[in-house]
């Protein structure tokens, strides 16, 4: 796929009136990324996958893949599913300092060019620079100045200029950047991106690149980070406000070449806000935790369908909601900042917060064996019409026209698709070329 020539086509595609754009998928579960293809083949569309820099990095981050172990992931699971790697888009997303940010910008820095670097050479084609957040060194009591946002993004394009194998990667850049996986502060309302923030960030970073002799790669800037007023936290979902946005969306028509916004944490957003969004020119919807979430929701179903066929069947329940629990309790370190409260609250918020914090751990073995179990049961075991309406409603409807077996594994990746079919619907993105 020519990542260029794909976001050439959308942003032509918007010049011409059409409301163009393409979802984004930022996740590492192999469900997911399988179901997520699935769902893009039957669409005839290409996919784009990002990873994010605390996920993968050089040392492997939290899930132990460096930027060339998962463009093999990905790439893997494409060739099994039948899709065609020609149409996958990889994606680098918050690539900057931000593992590194409690560090000076002499130590942060270098190790943030060292995996703009690995992403490059890994072949991701799709590159936001985020350097938004402050390092050690930055003073406190003051705002993060565009410039400095500027020149250190343009230090880190610059190298994956240089790193990339293939061909020129595109660039995502901007500086109000939300918090990577939702809002884990409590927030009670969004301010959009003002047009005046907007344009003084963007007018920062075409210096820096200039002064760099970026100017190639200034070209190839597909979209701006901005705050279009959507988040959501543990148990509340910000919808999108396009009267609020309004001033935001009539500042792209002043950008200088084309551009569309790229919208982070539009997870759960329902399909009238996506639609709109797509059509204000926030053309990139980022989701991943409403994904995992989904999965979650659809192993919780099968888990009941389990327990009423189980009985008499000699088989060892696959107890998975109680190996994620015990996993989850012993291990606090991917969900105490975002979890608050005492016992039972924390356990409500385990299992069913937006955050979907339970996504860190769902690889763990313990938690990979009680899945493997369930999924394995359900094989030997008959998954009636009557329980499929009471516990999967939506797959009952697909599975009595005849579109989708009672496969486990085809229902669980269902639900994925359940919550990924809006982001498809409302992006009337450019087609696979034949």
């Amino acid at each position: 796929m020519d990542t260029w020539a794909f976001f050439s086509d959308l942003l032509n595609d918007r010049r011409r009136g059409k409301p163009s754009g393409i979802y984004s998928v930022c996740c590492a579960n192999p469900i997911v990324l399988e179901a997520a293809m699935n769902h893009a083949a039957s669409e005839g569309t290409p996919i784009l996958i990002e990873a994010t820099s605390n996920q993968v990095n050089q040392y492997g981050g939290y899930t132990g893949m460096k930027p060339a172990d998962f463009a093999a992931l990905a790439r893997n699971i494409a060739d099994r599913s039948g899709f065609d790697p020609d149409n996958l888009i990889l994606g680098g997303d918050h690539l900057g300092p931000l593992v590194w940010r409690g560090h000076s910008e002499a130590e942060a820095m270098p190790e943030a060019e060292k995996l703009i670097a690995s992403y490059a050479e890994a072949g991701f084609t799709k590159i936001h620079i985020d350097t938004s957040m402050k390092l050690g060194d930055d003073p406190l009591d003051l705002p993060l100045d565009d410039d400095v946002i500027a020149s250190r993004g343009a230090r880190l394009c610059a190298v994956a200029e240089s790193a990339g194998k293939t061909s020129k990667p595109v660039y995502v850049i901007g500086s109000e950047v939300p918090t990577p996986g939702g809002a884990a502060e409590k927030i009670d309302a969004l301010t959009p991106t003002s047009p005046e923030a907007f344009k003084a960030s963007r007018a920062a970073f075409e210096r820096e690149f200039g002064r760099l002799g970026l100017n190639g790669a200034l070209e190839r800037v597909v979209a701006f980070v901005v705050q279009p007023g959507v988040d959501f936290n543990g148990d509340r979902i910000f919808d999108y406000d396009r009267s609020s946005a309004s001033a935001l969306a009539a500042s792209l028509r002043d950008a200088p070449r084309p551009l569309v916004f790229e919208g982070h944490s539009t997870d759960y957003q329902n399909i009238e806000s996506l639609s709109a969004m797509v059509e204000d020119g926030i053309g990139i919807l980022k989701v991943g935790p409403a994904l995992t979430f989904a999965l979650r929701e659809g192993l919780v179903a099968l888990e009941q369908i389990e327990h009423e066929l189980i009985p008499g069947s000699g088989l060892r329940p696959s107890d998975f909601s109680g190996t994620l629990e015990t996993v989850m309790a012993s291990d606090d370190s991917h969900w105490k900042n975002h979890y608050h409260g005492d016992g039972e609250s924390l356990r409500l918020q385990r299992r069913y917060s937006f955050f979907d914090r339970a996504r860190y751990y769902l690889p763990t073995p313990e938690v990979d064996r009680s899945v493997k179990q369930l999924l394995l049961n359900l094989e030997q075991m008959e998954i009636t019409l009557p329980l499929l309406s009471q516990y999967l409603p939506r797959s009952f409807d697909r599975v009595r026209r005849g579109v989708l077996s009672i496969s486990p594994r085809e229902l669980l990746k269902d639900c994925v698709r359940n919550a990924l079919s809006p982001y498809s619907l409302v992006c009337a993105m450019p087609r696979n070329k034949k």
